[in-house]
């Protein structure tokens, strides 16, 4: 759509919320067609307003926006999927933090074309409430959010010498985006060791719909292993720790 309407009506994950002015909320919402937007829903934070309950961290709304010279403005909010597991279960609320996070970092303001992105978004807060494994749930959206955005990891072939991979552990490079075999170990940037029962669940991920992966029953090492991985790479990429992260660990430990 172009810039120069005046108004439009967008499907929205709101990903951040924060207090603006006395009685505002400034959000960061994802939308398939306009990209990443900062916008202002006026009054929303008024017990009496309209607006209140439809913008609400982690929900799916509609939102029918006017252009502003600086900011957008949200004139109509109707919440069309709250995903209430995740507001009322702390560690499901925690990995959507997460989720909202990672898509926050990856993606920049204004127009884009963000379908695939917003898609899975919406499909992760959604499995985030019903499914029964949500660190899987988690890795799912990591590697699939990595290819949308463009740095879809290397999973079956060597990123030094492009020979296939054997049936073997390996090592995974944070600066050259992929597996690398034992023998090139000392090339690339951020070189760490991955199992093969790892690097299968990995690639199973990246190539498999959610419904064939959540049949399957994953051992707490492989998880530990191929969070580390994931997040690591991920770290690399944004070059910064992410405060969700932390934060699920300390969770852990409780």
């Amino acid at each position: 759509m172009s810039r120069a309407e005046r108004a439009f009506r967008t499907p929205a994950i709101i990903l951040k919320r924060r207090d603006f002015g006395e009685a505002d909320r400034l959000l960061t919402v994802l939308t398939p067609d306009h990209g990443k937007l900062d916008v202002i829903a006026k009054g929303a934070r008024k017990p009496t307003s309209t607006r209140t309950g439809h913008v609400e961290l982690f929900t799916r709304s509609d939102l029918l926006i006017h252009k502003g010279r600086e900011l957008d403005i949200v004139v109509q909010a109707e919440m069309s999927a709250p995903y209430l597991a995740v507001r009322e279960d702390l560690t499901r609320g925690a990995y959507a933090s997460y989720t909202a996070e990672l898509a926050d970092r990856f993606t920049g303001a204004g127009d884009a074309d963000y379908d695939e992105l917003f898609a899975l978004m919406d499909a992760t807060l959604d499995r985030l409430c019903t499914e029964d494994d949500p660190r899987l749930v988690v890795r799912y959206y990591e590697i699939h959010l990595l290819d949308a955005v463009g740095f879809r990891p290397e999973l079956t072939e060597c990123v030094v010498s492009r020979e296939e991979i054997e049936a073997e552990d390996q090592f995974f490079s944070y600066g050259l985006g992929g597996v690398v075999r034992p023998g090139y170990a000392h090339a690339g940037e951020g070189v760490v060791a991955v199992s093969m029962p790892a690097l299968k669940l990995l690639r199973h991920m990246q190539r498999s719909p959610f419904a064939q992966v959540k049949a399957l029953k994953v051992a707490p090492k492989v998880h530990d292993e191929a969070e580390r991985i994931l997040i690591g790479y991920i770290t690399f990429l944004l070059e910064r720790r992410l405060q969700s992260v932390d934060f699920i660990r300390r969770l852990r430990q409780t």
